[in-house]
């Protein structure tokens, strides 16, 4: 008799308990407008935490493709990446957004961080250059597309270091086949050199080692 009032006075309470905590259980909390994901994207932002700025920026693409916010969150979402330091998703993302949106009057500004994206990448003089080459191409045509553009003259210095970069590359290359004496390939690397670098410093250095792989090729044909 005991046991049947106990479970008759508790049972009820018992219930009530589950399904309460169920229901705490099963509920969401309200999603966020893109208004304030904005805001919270932009204060991650200003205060470093990239990827805070990235999953809120994320969030109006995927949840408000209409928003007044999105284009703009697009631009922030690129950024946040290259704050990031990868390089990788913040030039997809760039290129996403100018893919999007080409006439927007971000897009020098686009095409400039296209060109960061890659020339931040750029590996040392005895490794490959291909970094260096996709940069130079950003570059390039930023500055014949947009050559009024504030980001054009910030190009122009840029491209510059490429074409250094790929000059004491190849000069490099050079040197190595002249050690080995392989002085046929050795001229076409200093040849190339000349010709698609002359207005650098590696010039006259292609051009003396060009004229030493001569002498040497003149003195085994004379022997």
């Amino acid at each position: 008799m005991r046991n049947r009032t106990f479970v008759q006075l508790f049972a009820p309470i018992f219930v009530f308990t589950v399904l309460f905590c169920w229901g705490c259980a099963t509920t969401k909390p309200p999603e966020k407008s893109a208004d304030e994901l904005m805001e919270e994207g932009n204060n991650y932002f200003e205060k470093g935490y990239y990827q805070g700025a990235i999953d809120s920026f994320q969030m109006i693409i995927d949840r408000y493709p209409y928003s007044k916010h999105c284009i703009d969150a697009a631009l922030k979402l690129a950024d946040a990446y290259y704050r990031r330091e990868k390089y990788d998703e913040a030039f997809n993302a760039y290129n996403e957004f100018q893919r999007l949106h080409p006439k927007n009057v971000n897009i020098p500004y686009v095409i400039y961080q296209k060109g960061l994206c890659q020339f931040n990448q750029v590996r040392t003089t005895d490794r490959d250059q291909s970094h260096t080459y996709l940069a130079r191409e950003e570059f390039e045509r930023l500055t014949k597309n947009y050559p009024q553009s504030e980001y054009a003259d910030l190009a122009h210095w840029k491209m510059r270091e490429c074409y250094m970069a790929l000059a004491e590359h190849e000069i490099y290359v050079g040197h190595f086949y002249f050690k080995n004496k392989e002085y046929e390939a050795a001229m076409a690397r200093y040849r190339f050199v000349l010709e698609n670098y002359p207005d650098l410093g590696q010039y006259h250095v292609a051009l003396e080692y060009l004229n030493k792989c001569k002498e040497i090729l003149a003195q085994k044909k004379a022997g």
